[in-house]
């Protein structure tokens, strides 16, 4: 039975899509409170008006001073005590855009009212995204994030504190494991990119720290607790290690090294991804780069274990293959085979001191050592983590760019959206900043303009929204945010946000976020649960069983984590 909660207020002005509502003396309206009302209008009947509470206010009617309030607390003044709630209309039945009546009643919409006025009536299919501030789900409409009807996800707030990652695979737990995607589920893929510790490398050990209440909660939106069930993790190799052994510490085994070699380098033409930071395209030595991938392409020989020959010359790692193009470059009688006819010698000087510098960022990652690998991403795997968090920025700026281009020229080539590959980065605002340009960013700009019609999804990540290009926000259907500071709170790309909820993305605590889909005017405030998921070895449960039989068995070091040598100091995951 629908709770009465006030009246539409005659003081304020009522529009079709806002009303002020003046609370009754034993009733209450929160911020996120969804209300509907109803009026009769001549000619069409019953339309019913709903919408959700932005902003509320209480005070004393009747004081003329702000001194007042002390009499009246004491008896000494009469006055009375009145809240009233603004609400911002979600939805009007039938779509008759009449401003309710001042008097009309108004109550607190539940069950099917509820879902009505926030359109989840509509949604075929429902992605979880976790509770209201009334402990109801909240669902989101997985039309405008399979690229039915848009695609595409940007994530804001404060690193450590907004849980931008959290949600994002918290966000990918749901779809996946929800039924929204139906079968397909079984063969949408997802590409994780770590930039920051090993937290996102045990998403496929069940988290020990979770109890019966997360538990209940995932069980409240329709899933059962637990970790990803098929997560496949691929790391660099360690520093000066000749065999290519994975640069991990939390695991030994599940894991699996990535590298390209200098046969792929040359034929693939990888070089410009070397230069990919901003700052490089706004030098005159670009030219040079891209004169020198096509020489490399041109002139390089494959041999064994992925080494290769030039003019006779082998050469088995990066730094030969450095010192060899340093040379044709210094020798006058190379240099313009090289690098080109209108360069002149301190562009080609640039590009070498630049070139020289990449090789201790680049070189464990260019390999003339070890056999070919073939594409980076070959696993079978539902999710694919690629660890970047012991990287230096040039290698993980490389890493980055070759793989989405990998990728996205695949589903290029397959020509069709199916299966899903969805892409989570964190750090957008690095990757796509909105000044300058970069192999990378032109990759993200393709994937955010034509990724939809290709079915790659981008989930990007970010502390600040007014740095990432516009043209891939623009393009996000779904806008998340979590904490924010102050100053970011105001930049126009927020604009979406309510004045109330401008302020209150300043305090919002871990595991608040405001979600903007294309269906509902106002960004809905949502608690998703705590990761049934591992987020460090001291979470760590048993690995699923599917992994275990496949040989892939995990390390059971996430029972006991040998590197905790100065006990249980280590941070908390930010909920």
């Amino acid at each position: 039975m629908s709770e009465s909660v006030g009246r539409v207020l005659g003081t304020e002005d009522a529009t079709p899509l806002s009303f002020w509502v003046g609370v009754g003396p034993e009733a209450y309206a929160q911020l996120d409170d969804v209300l509907t009302t109803e009026r009769q209008v001549p000619g069409v009947g019953t339309v019913r008006i709903s919408g959700v509470v932005t902003s509320v206010r209480s005070r004393h009617e009747g004081a003329q001073f702000d001194s007042d309030v002390f009499d009246i607390a004491g008896g000494l003044l009469p006055a009375q005590v009145q809240e009233a709630a603004e609400v911002t209309v979600t939805r009007v039945e039938p779509e008759v855009f009449v401003p309710p009546r001042p008097g009309a009643e108004v109550q607190r919409a539940t069950g099917e009212d509820r879902d009505r006025a926030l359109y989840f009536d509509g949604m075929a299919r429902q992605v979880p995204l976790g509770f209201s501030r009334d402990g109801q789900p909240v669902f989101l409409n997985p039309d405008f994030l399979d690229g039915t009807r848009g695609a595409h996800v940007s994530i804001s707030g404060i690193s450590g504190v907004a849980t931008k990652t959290s949600f994002a695979t918290w966000m990918l737990y749901s779809l996946l494991h929800s039924g929204a995607l139906g079968a397909e589920a079984a063969n949408t893929k997802a590409l994780i990119f770590n930039v920051k510790g090993e937290d996102l490398l045990l998403l496929d050990h069940d988290n020990t720290k979770i109890d019966e209440s997360v538990r209940d909660s995932y069980r409240r939106l329709g899933m059962e607790p637990g970790a990803f069930k098929s997560v496949e993790v691929l790391a660099p190799p360690r520093e000066g290690d000749s065999n290519g052994v994975p640069d991990v510490a939390c695991r030994s085994t599940g894991v699996d090294a990535f590298y390209w070699t200098l046969a792929e380098f040359c034929q693939l033409s990888l070089l410009p991804f070397v230069f990919a930071d901003g700052d490089d395209d706004r030098q005159q030595y670009t030219m040079v780069v891209h004169q020198v991938a096509a020489r490399l392409r041109k002139e390089a020989r494959p041999k064994d274990n992925g080494a290769i020959s030039v003019d006779g010359q082998l050469l088995t790692s990066y730094r030969d293959l450095v010192d060899l193009v340093c040379e044709r470059l210094s020798d006058d009688e190379t240099r313009t085979e090289w690098a080109g006819s209108a360069i002149g010698l301190g562009t080609v000087n640039a590009f070498i001191r630049r070139l020289i510098a990449s090789g201790r960022d680049i070189g464990r990652l260019i390999r003339g050592d070890l056999p070919p690998k073939g594409a980076v991403l070959t696993s079978d795997a539902q999710v694919t983590v690629v660890d970047l968090h012991n990287l230096p920025d040039r290698a993980q700026r490389f890493v980055v760019g070759v793989v989405l281009r990998t990728e996205f020229e695949r589903k290029e080539k397959a020509g069709t959206a199916r299966p899903l590959q969805f892409v989570v980065l964190d750090e957008l605002n690095k990757y796509a900043p909105r000044e300058g340009t970069s192999p990378i960013k032109d990759i993200l700009l393709d994937i955010a303009e034509r990724g939809r019609s290709l079915g790659v999804i981008l989930i990007g990540a970010q502390q600040t929204a007014s740095e990432v290009e516009r043209r891939i926000a623009s393009n996000s259907a779904i806008r998340v945010v979590g904490r924010l500071d102050a100053a970011e709170a105001t930049r126009p790309e927020y604009g979406f946000l309510t004045q109330a909820q401008r302020m209150r993305v300043l305090m919002a605590k871990p595991g608040t976020m405001f979600v903007a889909q294309p269906e509902l005017p106002v960004p809905l405030v949502v608690n998703f649960p705590f990761p049934a998921w591992a987020t460090r070895p001291s979470e760590a449960g048993s690995a699923p069983a599917a992994t275990a039989r496949s040989g892939r068995a995990l390390s059971p070091t996430a029972k006991v984590d040998p590197f905790d040598l100065a006990g249980d100091d280590e941070d908390d995951i930010p909920f």
